[in-house]
């Protein structure tokens, strides 16, 4: 049997469950990518800099934090959970059908802001819920969870190609003078030298007007099935209190057999960072520990700070980037980029998971940052090349998709988890995303579209530095369990190596 009978035997159980969680984060990833191959356009519309667009990814990566952080408290009860989740998937068509309507950077920010929040529980719930259902065999269903991430990833920027502007900007009150105005400003959009961007201000009377508005409109259509599926596992489970003759006992056939954050962190790393942030913070056993312990956890986290860091710059600018001289491509050819990425990204997840069975996580991440190092610095010696920035671009998403999962079994395989491990690397992940993504948005403002890939580089590079900085640690942590012989052995297994974000 290619899947093994008991588990098959849970799914069907639970098939409703399972493909409504699988269906919310299908909403995670079409939120998380569409920003990338927009953000001219949006720019266009909200009439910014591209150091004020940028805020923009901040805000939905801040709220995404909080979100995460907030998630947890709507975990005790499946009808808080389903609630939260209907809400939360709504909110996303919401915000996708009115962001045609911002035309304030400022409103547009807190329209994203929303969605971050939205995404943040999203992530935090449809975690917990299926560890809920499957415990020990959540894994498998963990890992086509987050596939259906990059799934959504992917959708976006197809969706959005066909509407994207290939010239200018188009304002409603068009003048002469308002079309060259909208010229310069198309072709500092890309990213360029902008050395006199004040003499350049659209009409304050115009409005711009995009065409990638429909876009937004289909996606908010395409989401709307989603809460819809929500609703209707909320009336299968007699949730809706005027369909119920009687508020049933609540997660009567799936409580969480993990009450104690400890349990919760030791049975399954990928939820434990979701229940409650600062539980971990309240175990008495840190006290003694070696410096080791927490260079580990420092030092894990930077590393992904830096490589998912990466991520969401690379997601967020690529465009922007492929659009400006010294490339120059066209619009909708450029829009391609951001799918081929989160292609790559969803690819690289699915075959980690038979490489983990080959080799160690810690092999795995020494291939990976090396290969995002090597695959930059092709992109930067092959600047002018369009075709090979599309395979340097697959590339990159392959070598960073599986860089959070395996930093995660690697961190298992050294530590026992009665420490925050999980929480310091899901933190930091997300730190890094929304850091520099507005650090690189506003260097690319102040230095132009070159600086992109030089800023991937310098990230790359000390990410590297620091993963060697985590392997010394490891080996001072073995020396130290090595000498103590009332610490208990660290178990393996094998299979949960390459646990997906």
């Amino acid at each position: 049997m290619i899947v093994d009978e008991r588990i098959l035997s849970l799914f069907k159980r639970n098939w409703q469950h399972t493909l409504t969680y699988w269906s919310v984060f299908f909403s995670f990833g079409l939120c998380i990518a569409f920003l990338g191959p927009t953000i001219l356009d949006l720019r266009c519309q909200t009439q910014s800099t591209l150091q004020e667009i940028t805020w923009v990814f901040f805000s939905q990566q801040f709220c995404l934090l909080v979100g995460s952080s907030i998630g947890g408290v709507f975990k005790k009860t499946l009808f808080c959970a389903l609630s939260a989740l209907l809400l939360s998937s709504l909110s996303i068509s919401l915000v996708f059908a009115i962001i045609p309507l911002c035309h304030n950077v400022l409103l547009l920010a807190v329209a994203m802001a929303i969605a971050g929040l939205a995404m943040g529980v999203i992530d935090t719930i449809a975690n917990i819920q299926l560890v809920k259902i499957y415990q020990k065999d959540s894994a498998i269903f963990l890992q086509a969870l987050h596939f259906f991430i990059g799934f959504g990833a992917l959708v976006s920027p197809l969706i959005a190609d066909p509407f994207l502007s290939e010239t200018n900007c188009v304002v409603s009150n068009d003048t002469g003078n308002a079309t060259a105005m909208m010229e310069h400003l198309r072709n500092t959009l890309a990213g360029g030298p902008m050395p006199n961007v004040s003499q350049y201000q659209l009409p304050v009377e115009g409005k711009v007007i995009t065409q990638v508005s429909f876009a937004f409109w289909i996606m908010a259509l395409i989401n709307l099935p989603v809460p819809i599926a929500v609703f209707m596992l909320m009336f299968r489970e007699k949730l809706i209190p005027c369909c119920a003759s009687g508020m049933p006992p609540l997660l009567d056939r799936d409580e969480l057999a993990i009450e104690t954050c400890h349990e919760s962190n030791a049975k399954d790393p990928d939820a434990g960072g979701h229940s409650d942030p600062f539980c971990c913070c309240q175990n008495n056993s840190l006290r003694g520990l070696p410096s080791s312990f927490f260079g580990i956890h420092i030092l894990g986290g930077m590393v992904l700070f830096m490589t998912d860091g990466i991520v969401g710059a690379y997601a967020g600018f690529v465009y922007t980037y492929a659009v400006a001289p010294p490339m120059s491509l066209a619009h909708r050819t450029a829009g391609y980029l951001a799918s081929v990425f989160w292609a790559a990204i969803t690819v690289g997840r699915l075959v980690c998971i038979p490489l983990s069975y080959r080799f160690q996580p810690v092999r795995l991440l020494l291939i990976n940052l090396a290969g995002v190092i090597i695959t930059v610095l092709l992109l930067l010696i092959f600047y002018t090349n369009s075709v090979f920035l599309f395979v340097g671009t697959c590339l990159l998403g392959l070598f960073l998709s599986s860089i959070f999962p395996c930093m995660v079994a690697f961190t298992e395989d050294i530590l026992d988890y009665q420490g925050c491990a999980t929480t310091v690397l899901v933190t930091s992940a997300g730190l890094g995303e929304m850091v520099l993504q507005v650090l690189v948005g506003s260097i690319i403002h102040s230095e132009g579209s070159y600086s992109f890939l030089l800023c991937g580089m310098i990230i790359g590079c000390i990410g590297f530095l620091l993963f060697f900085g985590l392997l010394f640690f490891h080996r001072m942590h073995k020396k130290y369990l090595a000498g103590n012989s009332k610490k208990s052995p660290m178990t393996e297994e094998p299979g949960l190596d390459c646990v997906q974000q």
